[in-house]
């Protein structure tokens, strides 16, 4: 039996997710759609069957129907009662079942598919489709068998309750294509969940949980119970639903491997070694079996475990007593070989009450610190906080406040909350409270509820203490900027937290001060900006700075900014080194993300795409909101590997950033969306949203163009639209903004998008002099000179210079397959196929008759209406008429585009 499980994929169809095969794909006649409960098996079947479009015969078996013999082909035919097929078959099922020997009577059995086969032929086309075809008494699957190879055009449908297909043929046929319906991605279970209006962190959690299982993460989105959080580490019990559908999951499989998979679920990184230690010789075939069940997945070569849905790991510990989990906690640590694990099972197996586990803890959890293991560090240490007594107040403070530093580091929100509440619910010094509100401030990022509250809370516990007033301003700086969008309020703010940091001769607060201050000023368009930073950079680096707050950070920043990648990745490097040796993920997200943008500069797609790669696993690990690294991913994958996945990126990012009230992200995504949809051909689009960056970068008050550079995207889509005038007024606002500031690498894309619009009026020279001008001055860029070749290589084609088209279009092509550039090299292989494919004498487009070849050929060489008008001597009406005609022919939406499609007349 085939396996096609490719064939599956996801679309939207009112308000849910459906799982299809898609509209250009293959359709076999005979498929099994497999897959465990609540995969949406019936709705892909549904689907399917509408896409071979023939009216549906469904039969749905029950599972009391399995144990009666017959029962499905009875049901066959009372749904076809017209047919005398039908009443021929009932009857000699009644005859069959009134007689011994049923179903293995050899003549009733024939008789029987004889029947069946008959009664399929004669009924009107159709598709057959078997839902819960698990449930098919044995009986009517060995008689469809055989009927069904009597009917080989009959389309037929199978939907089956199981984790594999099984095993030799099928009765649905011998050429039976076996799909298996795959989980939902993370933004399909985002469509699925769209009426509960979670937030976005909420459908990522339950992603992870439910493994992609649409009726799992339903159940888990249960609008009446709260999100399920961590509570000292462990995943809260699931919701009624949620139980009953993961208990039929794990009633597939013994006790003996119910109970192995609870030693995975109670260990934080399971293996098959531990396992194996655990369950002796028999472990293997355990496993095996919870594999083929489908509860589990074993990675290879390392043979690490993971459950396809944590929410089967959570279930598992949640039926298991108190004293129970102790057990088993201990016979985990007489079996662990990993020291650091074996104290974290030692101290899960003593009381809660006991404070020599939470000595071990405390001190396993350096251990883990120290060998860069901090998601097991952030649990240890706030499983030390939990476990010391009350009445050590001090020891208590000390330890939480450890705990939340380290859950923080790791981007783990929940652990570094609880561990704060822990801290506040004491009596504490002013420099203990403002500590624990700091780095609750700093682990909450876009998730910080109550703003106002925490940070009142935390300045009133300042208050006097001009050092950690000025460590809060410049989060309240953050917040400002990133939150309320007013980077001039932001500006004042840090200046504010120099100013008392330098008077308390803080020379660590002050140095973050001043570089809070001059990432403002540069976004304002300040003139000391530059001076700020080097005052920062001239003081002495804290080692407990996290790297992406550091003045080195926003160097290496602005030199990507100032187009010297080389230069930024420079600093970047040891920042990263040291990021992840303290294991502050946020920070080492940050930075590769930095250094991914100056590969991609640079011309390094392959290494710009790992560290894309690196920061978008780590985001989707932590609590870290996802705007970020989804801002990142998208320029690179778009750049660098695939478009599609690029705007997959793309949108999750907006929405995240919309969600999360994040201006600043909102405006980057936007317009990493606008740039893809404005090359993959989709202007309008586009337009909508580089407009909303326009907007928003207005409303912030961004002033230098260099930080975001959407200013020759818009313009290129708006010359793209036909917009010439809108296009021209905002090129040379943002000329001379540039200019006044200094941003002089600004200036080569707007040259090209200048050259465009000279080209979309039909002055092809000053076009091509413009553009063979910004490709020199990017030479230091191959990427962004490709772009300015590929838009050489159609102005010269519009202009009937076929030969320097060709020049181009193959420079271009050799730039963007050295750098890996694998879209941007396809586009350039298009555009030197078409210019390679049209004869010398540039006949006419296939598609177009005389009459609208003549027409498109004025309207590319820039002639309006009239003009065509005059020179065809027709109406006004009957150019707008033929236009109208070609465009739809030929695909296309403005006379920008058709002047890349159709080459235009020279007079």
């Amino acid at each position: 039996m085939p396996d096609s499980a490719m064939w599956i994929n996801a679309s939207h169809e009112a308000g849910a997710v459906l799982p299809v095969v898609p509209e250009d794909g293959p359709v076999a006649r005979r498929v099994v759609l497999f897959g465990p409960p609540g995969s949406g098996k019936t709705t892909a079947a549904g689907a399917l069957g509408q896409r071979l479009g023939l009216p549906v015969l469904r039969l749905a078996p029950r599972p009391q129907d399995a144990r009666v013999p017959g029962a499905g082909l009875l049901e066959l035919a009372l749904a076809l009662p017209a047919l005398p097929a039908a009443r021929e078959l009932t009857a000699a099922l009644d005859d069959a079942a009134d007689r011994p020997g049923f179903p293995d009577d050899a003549g009733r059995a024939l008789r029987l598919r004889r029947q069946t086969a008959v009664l399929l032929r004669e009924a009107p086309p159709m598709t057959l489709v078997v839902d819960n075809a698990q449930w098919l008494d044995p009986a009517s699957a060995a008689v469809l068998d055989w009927a069904l190879r009597a009917t080989p055009d009959l389309p037929v449908i199978a939907a089956e309750r199981t984790w594999r297909p099984q095993a030799g043929g099928h009765w649905c046929g011998e050429d039976t294509h076996a799909v298996r319906v795959p989980p939902l991605t993370a933004s399909q279970v985002a469509m699925l969940l769209s009426p509960y209006r979670l937030a976005l962190r909420e459908v990522t959690c339950i992603h992870a949980r439910s493994g992609g299982n649409p009726a799992l993460a339903l159940a888990l989105a249960d609008a009446s119970r709260p999100l399920p959080d961590r509570d000292g580490g462990r995943e809260s019990a699931l919701p009624p639903t949620a139980r009953r559908l993961v208990g039929e999951w794990l009633d597939e499989v013994p006790a003996q491997v119910q109970e192995l998979l609870t030693f995975a679920a109670l260990d934080d990184r399971p293996g098959l070694e531990l396992l194996g230690r655990l369950a002796g010789p028999a472990a293997e075939a355990l496993l095996a079996q919870a594999e083929a069940a489908g509860l589990l997945e074993i990675g290879q070569p390392n043979g690490t475990v993971r459950f396809t849905a944590s929410a089967i790991g959570t279930e598992l510990v949640a039926r298991l007593p108190g004293h129970a989990r102790r057990l088993l906690h201990a016979r985990l640590a007489e079996a662990s070989r990993d020291s650091v694990r074996r104290d974290r099972h030692t101290a899960l197996a003593a009381d809660a009450d006991d404070p020599q586990s939470a000595l071990h803890a405390a001190r396993s959890a350096v251990r883990a610190r120290q060998r860069g293991d901090h998601a097991l560090a952030a649990e240890l240490s706030f499983l030390a906080a939990q476990r010391t007594p009350h009445d050590d107040g001090d020891l208590l403070t000390e330890r939480a406040l450890t705990a939340v530093r380290d859950a923080a580091h790791y981007g783990d929100l929940p652990r570094a909350r609880a561990a704060a509440c822990l801290v506040l619910s004491h009596d504490t010094t002013p420099d203990q409270r403002v500590d624990a509100l700091v780095a609750l401030i700093d682990a909450s990022g876009q998730y910080l509820h109550s703003a106002d509250e925490l940070f009142a809370d935390a300045l009133h516990a300042a208050a006097g203490r001009p050092d950690l007033t000025a460590q809060l301003l410049i989060r309240k700086s953050i917040w400002a900027n990133v939150n309320e969008g007013d980077p001039r309020r932001a500006c004042d703010l840090a200046g504010r937290a120099t100013a008392l940091a330098e008077s308390a001769g803080d020379m660590t607060t002050t140095a973050m001060a001043l570089t809070m201050q001059a990432r403002l000023q540069r976004v304002l368009g300040h003139p000391d900006a530059e001076t700020t930073l080097s005052r920062a950079l001239s003081l002495p680096r804290a080692a407990s700075v996290p790297a992406n707050g550091t003045p080195q950070h926003l160097a290496a920043r602005h030199a990507l900014f100032d187009d010297n990648p080389e230069e930024a990745r420079t600093a970047l490097l040891p920042l990263l080194v040291e990021a992840e040796r303290t294991g502050d993920t946020e920070a080492t997200v940050d930075i590769r993300r930095s250094l991914a943008e100056a590969e991609l500069r640079a011309g390094r797609c392959a290494r710009a795409l790992e560290h894309a790669h690196r920061a978008q696993a780590l985001t989707d690990e932590t609590s870290l909101s996802p705007a970020p690294a989804c801002y990142t991913s998208t320029l690179v994958e778009g750049t660098a590997c695939r478009t599609d996945i690029a705007l997959l990126h793309a949108r999750r990012g907006v929405d995240t950033a919309r969600q999360e009230d994040n201006k600043v992200f909102l405006s980057r995504n936007l317009f990493a969306l606008g740039h893809l949809l404005l090359v993959t051909g989709r202007p309008k689009e586009a337009l909508e949203a580089l407009e909303e960056v326009r907007y928003l970068e207005g409303l912030q008050q961004v002033r230098d163009p260099s930080v975001l550079r959407w200013h020759p995207e818009l313009a290129e889509t708006l010359v793209t639209l036909g917009h010439l005038g809108q296009a021209q007024s905002l090129l040379d606002e943002t000329r001379r903004t540039a200019i006044d500031l200094g941003r002089h690498t600004v200036l080569p894309p707007l040259e090209r998008t200048q050259a465009l619009l000279d080209a979309a009026r039909g002055d092809y020279d000053t076009a091509a002099r413009r553009l063979n001008d910004a490709a020199d001055r990017l030479r230091h860029l191959p990427l962004e000179r490709g772009r300015t070749l590929l838009a050489l290589s159609h102005t010269e084609r519009r202009g009937r210079r076929r030969a320097s088209a060709r020049t181009a279009a193959h420079s271009a092509i050799d730039l963007f397959t050295t750098h890996q550039a694998h879209p941007w090299a396809e586009a350039a292989a298009r555009t030197l196929s078409r210019l390679e494919a049209a004869p010398t004498d540039d006949n006419a487009h296939p598609l177009l008759t005389s009459a609208e070849q003549r027409c498109a050929e004025l309207a590319a060489a820039g002639a309006s209406n009239r003009d065509i008008a005059t020179a065809l001597t027709v109406s006004v009406k009957t150019v707008e008429a033929t236009l109208t005609r070609v465009y739809r022919k030929l695909g296309l939406h403005s006379r920008f585009q058709l002047a890349h499609t159709v080459t235009p007349t020279r007079e």
